[in-house]
């Protein structure tokens, strides 16, 4: 398909933008294969999409809280742990889970198989977070939990302590 067929203007109003199941920009973070959907660019910055691949066992992101925007999560396979603050929910196929800002989370595939999940941003400020972070993977090797950190706090998220179970499943930056 070219790029005039997957974007193209209408007469009565904006782009509409086409992904493919093999298009899309693809970032590795770790254990994890993102696909970015949606960077914003078509929404005016009001929504971000993106697919994920966790491998098997992959450990979740430091327990966390953004500021400024929501992220939501539907499990399409495969079973996801969600930690929110003390609570654990273990995410199966059909599951969404809606974060808003300011609740303390994080998520991992604590299973020997693959879990796919899609990933919302409204506004899409945390698609930015996740090509800093593959830049910090570039070298082959998973960032230092400073590192991950000043990475968050560059997109108005933060750590969130306190809790028990502060990751899905202990281990680093997914």
């Amino acid at each position: 398909m070219t790029d005039e067929a997957r974007t193209s203007e209408t007469t009565a109003g904006p782009a509409v933008s086409v992904v493919g199941p093999d298009e899309g920009e693809v970032l590795v973070l770790g254990t994890t294969r993102m696909r970015v959907l949606e960077d914003g660019g078509t929404t005016g910055h009001r929504l971000g999409l993106a697919e994920s691949v966790l491998a098997p066992r992959t450990p979740g992101p430091p327990q966390h809280r953004h500021a400024q925007h929501d992220e939501g999560f539907y499990i399409v396979s495969g079973t996801v742990r969600f930690t929110v603050g003390a609570e654990t929910h273990d995410a199966t196929p059909g599951t969404l889970v809606m974060v808003p800002p300011g609740v303390p989370h994080t998520f991992a595939n604590t299973t020997d198989e693959p879990a796919v999940m899609l990933s919302t941003f409204t506004p899409d400020l945390y698609v930015r977070y996740f090509r800093d972070l593959r830049d910090l993977f570039a070298d082959g090797r998973a960032p230092g939990p400073e590192a991950a950190v000043d990475v968050m706090r560059r997109y108005a998220t933060e750590p969130a302590t306190g809790f028990a179970g502060a990751r899905a499943e202990g281990g680093r930056e997914a």
